[in-house]
């Protein structure tokens, strides 16, 4: 079964595909940019240091273990393979490596 990704910025179009197998998935990353209680807003370079990262599932392999297409999820900065698809960078891991499934 093959997925296509779905592209979380509209203004890009991704006309590849990634199955993953077995225990694998595929993460689009959300952007590391962030905004602190007091309104300032901290780029990615200055979050390098940052040990996890969040991301949107957009595939699973046959044995996802409870993971779904859709989730938003907390993983290892380091964890993975980084991938690039029509220009869009995603994230190739085990299942096992993901920290956990954030509720928002």
């Amino acid at each position: 079964m093959t997925y296509a990704l779905p592209v979380l910025d509209q203004s890009k179009n991704i006309d590849s595909s990634l199955e993953p197998l077995d225990e694998y998935i595929v993460i689009q990353p959300v952007s590391d940019e962030t905004e602190t209680r007091a309104g300032l807003i901290l780029p990615a370079s200055a979050l390098s240091t940052v040990a996890v990262r969040t991301g949107i599932v957009t595939a699973v392999g046959s044995e996802p273990n409870g993971i779904e297409r859709g989730d938003k999820v907390l993983y290892p900065h380091e964890a993975g393979y980084d991938v690039r698809l029509g220009g869009i960078e995603v994230k190739v891991l085990k299942r096992s490596e993901l920290i956990g499934r954030i509720h928002d």
